[in-house]
């Protein structure tokens, strides 16, 4: 992509909080000043945010900002405790984080009012594999205001 095309906002373990006013500002700006068309929470395998939730580390400051994914960690304890190999546990979870991450941008009211208002705009939940350089859809985009389900966040493999 060329300089500009890109508006990003970065986090540890590329978390949405409904009150963390920094990650709001951008999306804010992002939909209703540059009118964005396409929203992207973007993971990658091998996190080491959500590592570290899984393995609930104590590492200070950042367990407050690390127990939203152990949360997701917690709501899918069942999923997880399936998968033997404890880095394909940590690639599911970095997969699960991202679709709440997707669903909690969508449920936004700065999204929500986009769509009010008729705008386009999209939500894509993607993961990056550090190992190969393959970016992968995780879950299917939300491209207007409806219920969010889960059944609508499938992995997509």
């Amino acid at each position: 992509m060329a300089p500009g095309e890109i508006f990003v906002h970065r986090n540890v373990a590329n978390i949405v909080v409904h009150t963390d006013l920094n990650c709001l500002s951008v999306i804010q700006y992002a939909v209703d000043v540059l009118k964005v068309q396409h929203i992207i929470v973007c993971g990658h395998y091998g996190c080491g945010g959500v590592s570290a939730a899984l393995r609930n580390d104590k590492l200070g400051l950042i367990d407050n900002w690390l127990r939203h994914i152990q949360d997701i960690r917690d709501r899918n304890a069942q999923e997880l405790e399936g998968v033997a190999d404890v880095h394909s546990r940590v690639a599911r979870l970095c997969e699960l984080n991202v679709i709440a991450q997707l669903e909690n941008v969508a449920q936004t009211t700065i999204v929500q009012d986009a769509w009010s208002r008729g705008q386009e705009v999209a939500v894509h939940g993607l993961v990056y594999g550090l190992r190969d350089g393959i970016l992968r859809k995780i879950a299917s985009s939300v491209s207007a205001a409806q219920p969010l389900r889960n059944e609508r966040f499938m992995t997509e493999r």
